[in-house]
């Protein structure tokens, strides 16, 4: 029961904040405190950044944000319509989220109002309220899409992305480039650093308020399973503050490492009985009548690991069911489902069972039965109705949508799951199990860190449904208390910036600002401001600044002539009298060379048109300002130039490749200009932007048809695991596609060595792996032998179709008209089947 005092408080700030008091009350649930300061940031005009722990409820202040827009108040008239009336954008880093909050806010705003745009998706595009991927915010940005008018609000969720050393560039560009207007709305995990991101944002974005929440709106409950005990990571008595652990789970490492040091004890007895030692060498004890010491059994019995079904089993009698088993590897998490199948456990009702049934069948009507055979859908639909299902990137993408819809209405209990599903989705469980505190990061096993232990813990408890969530760890060989209470206590997620200038976004910088001021936008991102702080405040100083001179070069615009020219030669002609003052001991040489000079430049200015000018004077004020001004911004810009400009300097020798190939001209004073081909360029985004530009320059794809232009375009952008050997020269299509990958290749050698002249990273070779499958799939051979002759999941064969795809559509835009078709009818061959089926 709040006191009197926090009642008064409460009705003051309703007062002042009403749009959010509405909004608040509208709610299903008590709004946080850190909830309320954000909404009362945006409802003052402020930007705002929001970090708080998984399932927090961050984005409640997102959707004010979208609230706002949606009810915003018309023009004095109210009869008349606003022009561009108020948008907010939701941007998402993944396809599956974006998804997932498109369908939410339709809920809430009704189909007409919300639109999805996510690359291979789009619904409504022109609505007041779109959710999309950030690249494709990136995108519209860059094309100044008319999109973008009326844009009040952005919101960015899981902003902590940035730091993706893939993607991470996106986010910062879309920060960096939009306009003054537009709030901000920035939501992230957790980090150790939210007021360092939110000086920056500051800084690049103008008022923005940093709110930091470590508060987990449901407690989360640490456990320890060992046998079929839950016992507690944290010892209560010892009292929350000194997060002591548990005696007994020391005591049970205690008895384990002794268990050890005994085993190894007995196994050196018996290896020296055997070899017929007496003895114990230096032992100095008389050895037991019969060869060998006794050896007390019961010290050597270890620690028994439940199976999985038994695991579920306790969990279920406990109530702590629905739960989310993290397991890092597809192959462990389909396993597992099949372990806990066999056993026959089976966690539904048949009421239960019939609604699950009823939902798949409808979900996936639109596959063919073929198709679904293949796929495994009987034995998957068979898991679902026992309450039980596996959720990792492997899986088809309807299969995870239903998946993700099933376990939220309760009628799924346990998800076998990579850690991918703690990367946003609203998928919140009672529990979560961490099997292992190890993970494979492609190279070896490594311990996972504290952010990673609370982003995947993060998902236990829900809110509005349990009173508190439960995380429990494993017990197995080497398990440290110690260690997994430094993991569970500790916060120590910094986020550190991805960003690096690309081709693509030098091409759309000169085009949009030229050279020199891409370079000061350069220098006001997020990785410059980690490198050098002081750098990002000169520069948008200068930016400032720049305004403020264009401002005092129109006021000064005199219509005789040049007045810039003619106060130049003023300023000039004023410096050499004062210095002639000041510098009287001159030698009478100089003395009457500088005389001349200032003649010649007094008959200059007397004959200049503006001279004559009746506004003169009222100029030459306006013109005062300007150079007065100029001299500082170009003192900021030398002191800029001094500091360790590291992003530009990349961006200047990405110039300088885009110039050796011309994409750009540069003028002898540093000024760049876009060719016909850096046009191009401005519209291919990815990794290989560089590589398809001067593919299509050179006509080297031109006779490629629909087929092999798709297996090429998969050639680009599949990225082959570790241990996986190419396609050999007898499964890759024959014809013309040899002749244009062997021509790819050689180019790509040349850009590589190119880049490595310029000390640029480069990219990866291209990788046909994928070709003979994506050959296939795009000649229309059934799903089956695709996937046989690609030797992977659905899930990741969809997923590297999507991206050919994505590559198809933009030369669909940007090639000559014959490739242009032969990209469009690629495309359409490619995306057939379950690559084509979406539940959006």
């Amino acid at each position: 029961m709040p006191s009197p005092a926090e009642r008064y408080a409460r009705a003051e700030q309703s007062r002042s904040h009403p749009l959010t008091a509405a909004f608040a009350a509208a709610q299903r649930f008590e709004l946080d405190d850190f909830q309320i300061a954000g909404c009362h940031a945006l409802e003052d005009g402020r930007s705002v950044l929001v970090a708080a722990p998984t399932g927090a409820g961050k984005t409640i202040v997102g959707e004010f944000a979208i609230h706002l827009a949606m009810n915003a108040p018309r023009d004095a008239d109210r009869d008349a319509t606003p022009r561009h009336p108020d948008k907010a954008f939701y941007t998402t880093p993944i396809k599956a989220l974006s998804n997932q909050k498109f369908r939410e806010l339709q809920e809430v705003y009704g189909a007409d109002q919300v639109g999805l745009l996510t690359g291979d998706t789009n619904i409504n595009g022109s609505a007041r309220i779109v959710v999309m991927t950030t690249e494709v915010l990136r995108n519209m940005l860059y094309a100044d899409s008319a999109a973008l008018r009326g844009l009040r609000y952005v919101v960015m969720d899981e902003v902590h992305y940035l730091a993706d050393r893939f993607r991470g560039a996106v986010w910062e560009e879309i920060i960096i480039h939009l306009p003054p207007a537009v709030r901000l709305v920035s939501l992230s995990a957790t980090v150790s650093n939210a007021e360092e991101f939110g000086d920056w944002l500051d800084t690049v974005r103008g008022d923005t308020e940093v709110i930091v929440s470590e508060v987990r709106p449901v407690p989360l409950e640490q456990h320890v399973l060992v046998r079929g005990d839950l016992l507690p990571l944290f010892d209560d008595r010892a009292g929350v503050a000194t997060a002591q652990v548990n005696q007994e789970l020391m005591r049970i490492r205690s008895f384990k490492g002794a268990t050890f040091e005994n085993n190894r004890r007995v196994q050196a007895l018996r290896s020296d009985a055997g070899r017929g030692g007496g003895r114990q060498q230096g032992s100095g004890r008389r050895p037991h009548k019969g060869g060998q010491r006794p050896v007390r059994s019961a010290n050597v019995q270890r620690i028994e690991r439940l199976d999985r079904p038994e695991v579920v089993t306790l969990l279920q009698r406990a109530n702590l069911l629905p739960a989310i088993f993290f397991i890092f590897s597809r192959v462990g998490c389909d396993a597992a489902v099949q372990q806990v199948r066999r056993s026959g456990v089976r966690l539904t009702t048949p009421q239960e069972r019939a609604e699950i049934r009823a939902l798949v069948t409808e979900r996936t009507q639109a596959l063919r039965d073929e198709d679904l055979a293949v796929l495994g859908y009987y034995e998957w639909l068979d898991n679902l109705e026992r309450g039980v299902a596996s959720h990792h990137a492997g899986l088809l993408p309807a299969f995870k949508e239903v998946v993700e819809d099933l376990f939220k209405r309760k009628l799924v209990k346990v998800v076998f799951a990579t850690e991918t599903l703690a990367l946003g989705i609203n998928m919140p469980a009672r529990t979560v199990v961490l099997e292992k505190l190890e993970k494979f990061n492609g190279e070896a096993r490594v311990a996972i860190t504290s952010g990673e232990y609370t982003q995947l813990t993060g998902r236990a408890g829900r809110r509005g449904i349990d009173v508190e969530g439960h995380a429990v760890i494993q017990w197995t060989e080497g398990v440290d208390p110690q260690q997994v209470a430094a993991l569970a206590s500790r916060r120590t997620y910094p986020l550190n910036s991805s960003f690096r200038p690309t081709y693509n976004m030098a091409v759309n910088l000169i085009d949009q600002f030229g050279r020199s001021r891409a370079r000061e936008i350069l220098e006001s991102s997020f990785a410059q401001f980690q490198a050098d702080r002081a750098v990002v405040g000169l520069a948008r100083q200068v930016k400032e600044q720049e305004v403020s001179l264009a401002g005092y070069a129109k006021a000064m615009t005199c219509d005789r002539g040049d007045f810039a020219e003619y106060s130049g030669i003023r300023r000039e002609l004023s410096d050499l009298e004062r210095q002639n003052r000041k510098d009287a001991g001159a030698s009478r040489s100089t003395r009457d060379a500088r005389q001349k000079q200032i003649a010649r430049l007094r008959t200059r200015m007397l004959r200049h048109a503006c001279h004559g000018c009746p506004d003169r004077e009222d100029h030459a004020r306006w013109a005062e300002r300007y150079w007065k001004l100029k001299r500082t911004v170009d003192k900021t810009r030398r002191e800029i130039d001094s500091r360790t400009g590291t992003v530009a300097r990349i961006f200047d020798r990405v110039v300088d490749v885009l110039r050796d190939l011309d994409y750009v001209s540069v003028s002898p004073d540093g000024r760049a200009e876009l060719t016909t081909a850096g046009r191009t360029m401005k519209r291919i985004y990815g990794d290989r932007d560089l590589l398809v530009s001067e593919s299509l320059r050179t006509g080297i794809w031109n006779d490629l048809d629909a087929p092999s232009l798709a297996t090429l375009a998969c050639c680009l952008v599949y990225e082959p695991r570790r241990d996986e050997a190419g396609v050999g020269e007898r499964g890759l299509p024959r014809g013309a596609f040899r002749g244009a990958l062997s021509a790819t290749e050689a180019l790509w050698q040349r850009l590589d060595d190119l880049e490595q002249e310029h000390r640029l990273p480069g990219t990866e070779a291209v990788s046909t792996g994928l070709a003979q499958a994506m050959y296939s799939w795009a000649r229309g051979l059934p799903l089956d032998r695709v996937l046989i002759e690609a030797d992977m999941a659905a899930g990741d064969f969809v997923r590297w179709s999507k991206q050919t795809i994505d590559l198809l559509d933009q030369l669909s835009i940007v090639a000559d008209a014959s490739l242009s078709a032969t990209a469009r009818t690629a495309l359409d061959a490619v995306r057939r089947g379950i690559v084509a089926y979406s539940s959006v």
